[in-house]
């Protein structure tokens, strides 16, 4: 197995185990298989893990709560396979950490170019960006892909330090929730461009920026967010479109 990334399946039905166990290795992925929580656990902490596909329905604990423990401690890729088929309950495992989602029935050809896809972009994610990336009192090593706020260090999911080392790449930039979408998802996702509010909110929170008056990530009012001047700061209660607006040719 060594050289090959390693993929852990965690589904109950041994079917749908032994289905994508065989369509990994014929395309040359190493897999790992287990039919519960606590199992997959045990193998994501035994093996050095490139991917997880996560049914969200398990027999001990809910796919949903198993997403929340992985992305505590690691940004690994999570691509949901479920049976909701829900709008509320696919954006929901969105805005929880997951990369992708996948409804049963699937094709398993399918499963595997989203596995291809989501590991792509990864890849490509980490060879964007190198060096130190900094606004104000907030910094980004994406060598090491630490961020930090007065030198302390923050945890964030993997779309979060997407969305910020985006934002933090092109500081004068407006970007819209598509193109925001799109550059933590890939132009092949078919998702939902709102999910990206609830991502902003959360990183809005883990960063120290007050909503009402916000510093470092800034709304820019029916276009989409762009990064704030943090050496300009306006005064609080002043609204986030006054300053924004100015920057629109």
């Amino acid at each position: 197995m060594q050289g090959k990334q390693s993929v852990l399946v965690i589904d109950d039905e041994e079917k749908i185990l032994s289905l994508i166990k065989s369509y990994l290795e014929i395309n040359g992925y190493a897999a790992f298989c287990a039919n519960n929580g606590r199992e997959g656990m045990e193998l994501f902490e035994k093996h050095q893990i490139s991917l997880i596909l996560l049914d969200l329905m398990l027999p001990d604990f809910s796919g949903e709560e198993f997403c929340r423990r992985i992305r505590q401690a690691s940004d690994v890729p999570i691509i949901m396979i479920t049976a909701k088929v829900e709008e509320e309950n696919i954006i929901n495992g969105l805005n929880i950490g997951a990369d992708d989602y996948v409804t049963k029935p699937f094709s398993p050809r399918q499963l595997m170019a989203r596995i291809q896809a989501v590991l792509r972009r990864g890849s490509s994610d980490r060879g964007k960006t190198r060096g130190l990336l900094s606004c104000g009192d907030l910094a980004v090593d994406t060598e090491k892909r630490i961020v930090s706020r007065n030198g302390e260090e923050l945890a964030l999911t993997r779309d979060e330090y997407s969305i910020l080392t985006l934002l933090m790449s092109r500081q004068a930039k407006i970007f819209t929730r598509e193109e925001i979408l799109e550059a933590i998802k890939g132009d092949d996702y078919d998702g939902f461009d709102r999910s990206i509010d609830s991502h902003i909110k959360r990183l809005r929170a883990k960063i120290g920026d007050d909503p009402r008056a916000p510093r470092y990530i800034l709304t820019v009012y029916g276009m989409g967010y762009r990064l704030g001047d943090t050496q300009n700061r306006r005064p609080a209660g002043d609204r986030t479109s006054k300053p924004v607006r100015r920057d629109v040719q």
